[in-house]
């Protein structure tokens, strides 16, 4: 394990105005800043007022008249200067103390519709993450953004209320697209903006994806034309080739896991080939929490001076909260193993993770078979059954869920608190993204890892190089603290 190498600061944009294409210098930020730098959000609340910027001002007009005698200002003399200046200017807000915390700040600082605020208060939302910080002031008022975070922080939230706060619904109007590369995906994310929009009566949401008769959705959109559209490329392609989609409208264009669907190249033909019936002039949103190098600037071909907020450093893309360990078997050990681990575990409810459909079926059959609450979710099955399986998992049906990658990216379910490889991930980015099903917002959680080959060691040594995580074997006896919320 070498040492946690720091995080470059966060360059803050000099923007004389908000406006959408103003951008002298690159809009890069690397989230995990120390805590002496502002909050970027502050350049547009309360800019003038902030202690960094005036300092900087201040220091530069007494050096013309040549009266200063020290590049320090005096603190107390900053704030006094604060309030007499935003006493000139009501519209200013003042800093009266240092500089704010991440999570001091509340939702209304963004200045967000009411009826988003009041839908906000309703999910027991209190403080933004910090990559809803640092996110949310720019995307509300256009910018295009690029957003890598650790999962479970609250991704979705940035560009669903972004969306919900710019979108003035127009009758027959498509304002917003959204894509991802899941059905369980779209599904939630629809699920979001329902939850976050449902005070705002006139804006409507619907998702279109593969699996349902694409008869109902053209009599979906002839009928009953969405403001906001989430859906999975294949549908959105086709629905818009047929004419029944017009996107001709739309002015928000939002990729979730975008990683995923740039790196598979059927499925960027796909996205490209949407894109191109969107208006040149549109707002541009993509996220996920694994951004590699090579893959940002496919991101950027898509965009107009994108805020680019990454994270270099990826020790810090490992969940706080998160307990991880391996074990070290074979490959007939492996069932015995998970019933002992399920009968000894305390769990609200967990993810096992196979490497097939055949083997997710098989799996799910024998824990039936010894009693365990059990449900298995794969590409196999009907879409139908599919999303009544989510739904059952998700309300808490069902405690145990097996799965494929088909829920290794971005699905949320906040009761899961353990999440089992029981086929190791072909990739350090695949093992990121599915333990991340576990531990999400800041919550405790445990991930335990079956090895049972070489090629099954060498993911996991990747897992620990790249992340900067020291995986330890299972012990014994652990401690439930350490994975259970109090």
């Amino acid at each position: 394990m070498g040492p946690t190498r720091l995080v470059a600061s966060c360059d803050t944009p000099k923007f004389s105005a908000p406006s959408r294409r103003v951008a002298a210098v690159p809009n890069t930020c690397y989230l995990g800043r120390t805590p002496q730098e502002p909050s970027r959000s502050s350049k547009y609340h309360g800019s003038s007022s902030s202690p960094c910027l005036r300092s900087r001002a201040g220091m530069g007009e007494a050096k013309d008249a040549e009266v200063y005698e020290e590049d320090l200002v005096d603190y107390d003399e900053e704030v006094e200067n604060a309030v007499d200046g935003a006493a000139a200017n009501p519209s200013v807000d003042v800093v009266k103390k240092g500089y704010v915390g991440i999570h001091s700040s509340g939702f209304r600082d963004f200045l967000l519709k009411p009826e988003l605020l009041r839908a906000i208060q309703d999910c027991g939302f209190e403080h933004p993450s910090e990559v809803q910080h640092e996110c949310i002031p720019q995307a509300i008022l256009g910018m295009d953004v690029i957003c890598q975070a650790k999962s479970g922080m609250g991704k979705t939230a940035v560009f669903v209320l972004s969306t919900l706060q710019q979108i003035d619904p127009v009758a027959g109007q498509v304002a917003a697209l959204v894509l991802c590369h899941t059905r369980e995906l779209a599904y939630q994310i629809c699920n979001e903006f329902e939850r976050f929009s449902k005070y705002l009566s006139e804006t409507k949401v619907a998702v279109f994806y593969g699996g349902v008769h694409i008869k109902k959705h053209k009599d979906l959109l002839k009928n009953e034309c969405p403001h906001i559209v989430v859906g999975t490329p294949g549908r959105i392609l086709a629905l818009a080739r047929d004419k029944d989609l017009s996107l001709k409208n739309v002015r928000h264009f939002i990729l979730d896991e975008c990683d995923k669907m740039l790196d598979s190249l059927d499925m960027r033909r796909d996205v490209q080939e949407i894109f191109k019936m969107t208006p040149h002039d549109k707002q541009v949103m993509m996220f996920s929490a694994t951004l590699s190098k090579e893959i940002r600037p496919v991101c950027k071909k898509f965009m107009q001076d994108p805020m680019e907020i990454y994270v270099d450093d990826e020790a810090k893309l490992t969940l706080h909260g998160l307990v991880q360990h391996y074990i070290k078997l074979s490959e007939a050990e492996k069932n015995r193993k998970l019933n002992d681990l399920l009968d000894a575990l305390d769990f609200n409810q967990i993810v096992i993770f196979v490497k097939s459909v055949g083997r997710a079926s098989e799996l799910n059959r024998l824990l039936c078979e010894c009693n365990f609450p059990a449900i298995c979710i794969h590409s196999g099955m009907t879409q139908e059954e599919r999303l009544t399986r989510y739904k059952n998992f998700k309300e808490g049906h069902k405690r145990i869920l097996v799965a494929t990658d088909l829920v290794g990216r971005g699905i949320d379910i906040e009761r899961v608190n353990i999440v089992i490889n029981y086929d190791m991930p072909d990739s350090a980015d695949t093992y990121l993204h599915r333990v991340g099903r576990a531990g999400r917002f800041g919550t405790k959680g445990l991930a335990i890892t079956f090895v049972a080959s070489a090629s099954d060691s060498d993911v996991l040594n990747q897992v620990q190089e790249r992340f900067e995580v020291d995986i330890k074997e299972l012990p014994e006896q652990i401690d439930t603290s350490t994975y259970m919320p109090s």
